[in-house]
């Protein structure tokens, strides 16, 4: 149950992250953040650190939403597709 360790730049700050998942996998999610957080601070010049950081949170949050009901819907349609498929 070893940790990865890995420094991370998020938003012109360094964050030490640890955790199982791989190096690269903790690079990516820091990247995505970073990515993200750049985007709206870009936008929105006027917004403090903490503000972009939950204005972020938020952005990601309703990707993930979107992502699993789309997930949830694709397992529906593929149940429904196996019951007909049972039935002939």
């Amino acid at each position: 149950d070893e940790k990865n360790r890995v420094t991370v730049d998020i938003f012109g700050q360094q964050y030490r992250l640890s955790g199982k998942a791989s190096i690269n996998h903790m690079r990516m999610v820091a990247g995505y953040v970073d990515d993200k957080m750049n985007e709206i601070g870009h936008g929105n010049s006027r917004l403090d650190t903490t503000k972009i950081a939950v204005l972020t949170a938020v952005n990601i949050a309703d990707e993930y939403f979107r992502l699993r009901r789309e997930y949830e819907d694709l397992l529906k349609i593929l149940k429904e597709d196996a019951a007909d498929n049972d039935k002939t």
